[in-house]
């Protein structure tokens, strides 16, 4: 537990901070030591080396476990790579992420996960855990993987970036059968995709709109698919988790009684995204916003804010997937789906919590104590004494710009340029260390491998 301060790092004392945890907000003094937690409230006493910050007025939060990012490495890294995004990340108070297998080469085999894991060792600026990608014909690899290899196994059952995609009917029941750690789903019916295409080319010919993305990619399209997710995972205890939820229809396959730290679950999450764009949005930002699943109508959005509320929807993600904006500015067919996100997903957040659309302990547990319950994760996503010193200092007060030269992402580019936020990300720990503070990275990449635990196994 002192790990830290036995490299000579000294303590760190925040007084004063309001911290937001566990759906309680109190004034209290934190007390960090080494990698860790040491003490929450009394009179913390700091030994030898002290650094002290006066946080009054700021909120202290537990930073935030991102279940769902395409950092773009290997294979991709012109778009991204474990250190830009992660510095982009932790610049956003995300302090743990999971990445995705959707790479070149995908991350199909147990080998090619334990290479990610290498990759982002000493290079990773947060918390770091990876997918294995499932196939028509990996059943060996899924079956032999040990919770602790992986965050869990994602199906792609629709079509998205690079060509991972299961839709043979046995496959898919081999796969829910025999999977021992947590599933997460990517729902979108390719057949009703092609069948929405056909349609808009002959309505459009080649100048399909960017808005026409919400009708391809409709909502029909994601209840077949996620809605046979859910009658599969029942089937077989299996413990799903349905990806990107972006329609109203798909809500009704959800118990907001779900236990996240059981092994049969069905729970589902929401990305800040569907949160906060609506299809009106495709006019102003065109392709910029493409990404799948599509961002769709206004009353979707209002629906998936209202089953955040209520706790139908378990937890918040990003879906980070940064493009060259070159890419990007092609036409409909040739534009890739997905956006860069990662550095401003809290500040969102906070921005809807502002306008009262979600509380903002409503936005804690959902983006940090939720992730951390369901995939397993050990001693993160709580403001604890005994847990990883992994926290965000918020300035509730203070205004964040986003203009180009402030983004970090090796995209270049943010669909939410122009945007002030009310809210400004003052310092940001990982490991008790910090990682970033007053708009600059601070210190070496801190990052390490996370725990999972998906099952909740013994």
């Amino acid at each position: 537990m002192s790990s830290g301060a036995a490299r000579g790092r000294g303590d760190t004392l925040i007084r004063g901070a309001t911290l937001i945890n566990e759906g309680r907000r109190s004034e209290q003094d934190v007390l960090i030591r080494g990698e860790r937690i040491e003490q929450i409230g009394g009179s913390p006493r700091a030994r030898g080396s002290v650094t002290e910050i006066e946080a009054g007025g700021r909120w202290l939060l537990p930073g935030l476990i991102d279940d769902q990012v395409h950092f773009r490495e290997p294979g991709h890294m012109h778009k991204g790579d474990i250190s830009s995004e992660s510095a982009a990340a932790v610049a956003g108070g995300v302090t743990s992420f999971m990445d995705m297998p959707n790479v070149s080469p995908a991350t199909v085999t147990r080998e090619r996960l334990a290479a990610k894991y290498a990759a982002a060792k000493g290079r990773a600026r947060g918390n770091y855990a990876f997918y294995l990608g499932a196939t028509e014909s990996n059943l060996e690899e899924i079956q032999a993987l040990k919770g602790s290899e992986a965050c869990g196994v994602k199906v792609f059952m629709g079509p998205s970036t690079g060509d991972l995609l299961v839709e043979n009917p046995e496959a898919l029941e081999r796969i829910f059968a025999n999977c021992r750690v947590l599933i997460a789903t990517h729902c979108e019916d390719r057949t009703r995709i092609e069948e929405n295409m056909v349609r808009a080319k002959g309505s459009y010919g080649a100048n399909i709109p960017a808005a026409a993305h919400a009708d391809i990619r409709d909502a029909e399209c994601c209840y077949r698919s996620s809605s046979l997710a859910v009658t599969l995972a029942r089937k077989h205890g299996a413990k799903l988790h349905v990806l990107h939820l972006t329609t109203a229809k798909e809500l009704e396959l959800f118990d907001p009684q779900e236990d996240l730290g059981g092994p049969a679950t069905v729970t589902a999450e929401v990305c800040v995204h569907h949160l906060w764009f609506d299809e009106g949005d495709y006019e102003r930002l065109g392709h910029r916003i493409k990404c799948n699943p599509s961002i769709k109508s206004g009353a979707d959005r209002d629906a998936l804010r209202q089953a955040l509320r209520d706790g139908l929807i378990s937890v918040i993600a990003t879906d980070h997937a940064p493009h060259t904006a070159e890419e990007k500015s092609g036409d409909y067919l040739s534009a890739p789906a997905g956006l860069p996100l990662v550095q401003h997903s809290l500040l969102m957040l906070l921005d809807l919590a502002g306008a009262g659309h979600i509380t903002l302990e409503r936005v804690v547990e959902a983006a940090c104590h939720a992730p951390a319950r369901l995939y397993g994760v050990a001693d993160r996503g709580f403001l604890r004494e005994g847990c990883f010193a992994d926290c965000v200092l918020v300035d509730p007060q203070g205004r964040q710009q986003v203009d180009s030269g402030s983004l970090l992402y090796k995209c270049g580019w943010s669909p939410l340029e122009g945007h002030r936020f009310s809210a400004r990300i003052d310092t940001t720990f990982v490991n008790g260390e910090v990682a970033w503070k007053d708009g600059k990275l601070s210190g070496a990449p801190a990052g390490r491998a996370l725990v999972c635990n998906s099952r909740g196994d013994s």
